[in-house]
């Protein structure tokens, strides 16, 4: 075939640093969710769905054929990191994305589920941490994790 086609959908997931609540203002997340779809944009990775909590992301978009995820979570968390600094509120000044983060490949006959899950961020919520909720994830889709190694 001369021609490469895919489709690579993935949910990825990240915190802020020790899933500090940077993000708890609503006006900072809206700079946030609007920086994160611009800049997916501009990676050839469109977003089908970012969600965008007080101390964790949530982004459903198509990874471009020639990205890899690495480079694309990098460019991601350093371009929006430098971006909500430069927002005038005083939370955003020391605001840090954590190391790591959790990436799951998503069928296209799931999305609507992911983009259900993703838009819903702020009611589970209410009764589950992020890192219950990192469990449940790595858990669904069979990755082995050691603790010691998952937070900072």
């Amino acid at each position: 075939m001369p021609q490469s086609l895919s489709n690579a959908l993935i949910h990825l997931v990240f915190s802020t640093k020790h899933r500090h609540p940077f993000l708890r203002n609503p006006g900072l997340r809206e700079v946030m969710t609007g920086y994160l779809i611009g800049t997916l944009r501009n990676l050839d990775c469109p977003s089908i769905c970012v969600g965008v909590v007080e101390d964790h992301v949530h982004i459903l978009c198509q990874l471009h054929r020639t990205m890899s995820i690495s480079t694309l979570v990098e460019k991601i968390k350093t371009s929006s990191s430098s971006r909500i600094k430069e927002e005038s509120n005083p939370a955003a000044k020391d605001f840090h994305w954590q190391a790591g983060y959790g990436v799951f490949t998503v069928s296209q006959s799931n999305v609507k589920q992911v983009v259900e899950y993703i838009e819903n961020q702020d009611k589970h919520h209410r009764n589950r941490t992020f890192q219950d909720e990192l469990r449940i994830l790595l858990q669904k889709h069979g990755i082995e994790w050691d603790e010691k190694y998952v937070w900072d």
